[in-house]
């Protein structure tokens, strides 16, 4: 699996950029910029060299762990999906571009799409020495613009974008980009119930119009959670040094939680149960499960010496591929 912390090319890149840079000052904007986010806003918000390296420092690492994350359970679900081609989507720094390049050694052509001239300097400015994207082509447009007229790729990501245009808009970029997949879509949004629901929304949508779900769901039904519960996940990832002063932060981790959905041209063959929440651990394992039948709670008692010591292995979003 690919480590959610940032690769050491990018962290290189980064660390150049910040040189000189205030810290205090990229504290100060990236509150700003994280206010205009939590009130209804965009990317609009970041409209400088220095508004976009403030949202890098600050979103980047935990952004580009969830990405991942999404891309490992995908991988563990199609070991032989090797993509060619990469549409990033709304890519901003190029956060998912970086990953989904770990990830896929295979990915030769990437295009990133955009509106915001300050995030896309910066992406090109992080990708200049790259040994893998030092050839990026970063398209400047409004997503679905832009996306009518790039080229149908292997694999397309829309990573913490959704969220920011009005419904009849994600709908419409959402049959879009269904367009251009030539393999794989992947969706990812903050692990928030708004989040979940735009992400089950535009599941539901796609499904109708003939996507598979390849993860985390094991089924192409409707999402058995009710409310006040949703399917989200959460990463670990290490904070540097700037990456704690600009977050106010002490601990030297941060958690970040999400919801994604990966979609399939070719129905996937075997599609594991996926783990939903942490599960507790006491003289029995108990386990949320979505599985290919819908929700079920797993009880493995401690007598069960094999199959504990494997459950005992689960974490909150695991792939299981034999329910116990």
């Amino acid at each position: 699996m690919t480590s959610p912390n940032l690769p050491a090319e990018l962290k290189a890149a980064l660390d150049g950029k910040l040189r000189g840079f205030s810290r205090s000052d990229a504290a100060s904007r990236s509150a700003t910029i994280s206010k205009a986010y939590r009130d209804g806003g965009n990317s609009g918000a970041i409209r400088s060299e220095a508004d976009a390296l403030a949202y890098a420092l600050a979103r980047m690492p935990a952004t580009y762990a969830a990405v991942v994350a999404s891309l490992n359970a995908l991988v563990e679900i199609r070991p032989d999906f090797a993509p060619i081609s990469l549409l990033d989507i709304g890519a901003g720094p190029g956060t998912a571009t970086w990953a989904a390049a770990e990830v896929f050694l295979s990915l030769k052509d990437f295009t990133l799409l955009d509106a915001n001239d300050a995030l896309r300097a910066l992406a090109l400015d992080l990708a200049r020495d790259s040994t893998r994207l030092g050839n990026i082509g970063y398209e400047r447009g409004e997503a679905r613009a832009a996306l009518a007229k790039a080229d149908a790729a292997d694999l397309i990501v829309a990573s913490y974008m959704i969220g920011e245009i009005g419904d009849a808009e994600q709908r419409a970029l959402a049959e879009l980009m269904w367009e251009k997949t030539a393999d794989t879509l992947l969706i990812v949004e903050p692990g928030t119930p708004a989040g979940y629901a735009r992400i089950i929304a535009l599941r539901g949508q796609l499904i109708a119009i003939g996507a598979h779900v390849a993860a985390p769901c094991p089924h192409d039904g409707k999402c058995p959670l009710r409310p006040p519960d949703w399917c989200h996940f959460t990463q670990r990832l290490q904070r540097s040094r700037a990456h704690k002063q600009v977050k106010g932060a002490e601990l030297p981790f941060e958690d970040e939680k999400f919801a994604y959905v990966a979609l399939t041209r070719a129905a996937v063959a075997r599609r594991p149960s996926r783990v939903l929440a942490q599960p507790a651990v006491s003289i029995e394992i108990t386990a949320k499960l979505c599985t290919p039948a819908g929700l079920a709670v797993t009880k493995v008692p401690r007598r069960a010496k094999a199959e504990y010591a494997a459950a005992r292995r689960w974490r909150w979003g695991d792939a299981v591929m034999e329910e116990s």
